[in-house]
This record gives C-alpha cells, sequence and structure tokens, in this order.
C-alpha cells in the first residue's frame, strides 16, 4: 500500500500538481538577485529581533537584479531600509531590495527579471555593504528559501 501512494504522490509531482504557484510562470522570467552572493543573515529572528528577509553579500556597489518581471512601486529611501526598491509581481508578491548605494530604477517603471535595479551599498540600518532581500505575499512576509534556493542561486520548482 505504502508503494501505491508513492507512486501516486509522484505522480501527482510530474504532473505539476504539487508545484508552487510562481509569479513568474505567468511571464516567464526569473534572475537570482545577486549573483556570486553569500548569505550574511538569514530570515527570521537574530539578536531577539525579527528579521524580515536575507541579507546577501559580494562586493560594494555590486548589480542587483530584478528576480521576476513587475512594476516599481517604490524607488528611494526608508527608515531603517536606506535606499530601497519594491517591486510588485503577480499574485500578491512583492520584492524589497535594501541598502542600496544608488537605486536605477523609478516609481511606476515596469522590469523584466534580470533588469539592473541598484547598485549595493550600505544605507539604512546596514553594518556592511550588502544587499536586504525580501518577499512578501499580500503584506505578509515569506522566506525567501520557500521560492529560492541561495545555495544553487537558482529558483525552487
Amino acid at each position: 500500500m505504502n508503494r501505491l501512494w508513492l507512486c501516486l504522490l509522484l505522480l501527482l509531482m510530474l504532473s505539476g500538481c504539487a508545484r508552487r504557484n510562481y509569479p513568474e510562470e505567468k511571464s516567464g522570467g526569473w534572475h537570482f538577485p545577486l549573483p556570486g552572493a553569500k548569505i550574511i543573515s538569514d530570515y527570521g529572528y537574530r539578536n531577539g529581533r525579527s528579521h524580515s528577509g536575507m541579507d546577501l553579500k559580494t562586493v560594494n556597489k555590486d548589480k542587483i537584479y530584478a528576480v521576476y518581471d513587475g512594476e516599481v512601486v517604490f524607488s528611494g529611501q526608508m527608515s531603517g531600509y536606506g535606499n530601497l526598491v519594491r517591486i510588485k509581481h503577480a499574485k500578491g508578491l512583492e520584492t524589497y531590495y535594501a541598502h542600496n548605494y544608488k537605486n536605477l530604477v523609478t516609481k511606476g517603471q515596469r522590469v523584466k527579471a534580470g533588469k539592473v535595479i541598484a547598485l549595493t551599498g550600505q544605507t539604512g540600518r546596514a553594518s556592511t555593504p550588502h544587499l536586504h532581500f525580501e518577499m512578501r505575499v499580500n503584506g505578509k512576509t515569506k522566506d525567501p528559501k520557500l521560492y529560492i534556493d541561495f545555495k544553487k542561486q537558482t529558483r525552487r520548482r
């Protein structure tokens, strides 16, 4: 009986019924936000405080890429975040790119996955140049690791 259930589960997975419903599947685009980066701080609690995203480190003024196709809904300074770019995507998803040295996009601009949107920096509440990357669905923060494999720098299926 266990073998039958395993076969049914495998069949569902192969048919696509068990796949996550990603915004980019509608538009076709996806890109890792900071190629070559390493995680310096995970999503969740750190030092007794909630950390709403992941911190990714490469070199100062490195290129930051839009993860999915979408529309820039904010490009400016915000307390704590410093220079911030927020992009609205399909299905209630928004991505946040913070502590930027310089934002390269403007509010209202449509962007494709893989477009350079900012350069890494140390603005706002940041102790070293890096990218603070957040994912929110319908306004609630989500662990980016649910959607992205940061070791392989690929999206999860």
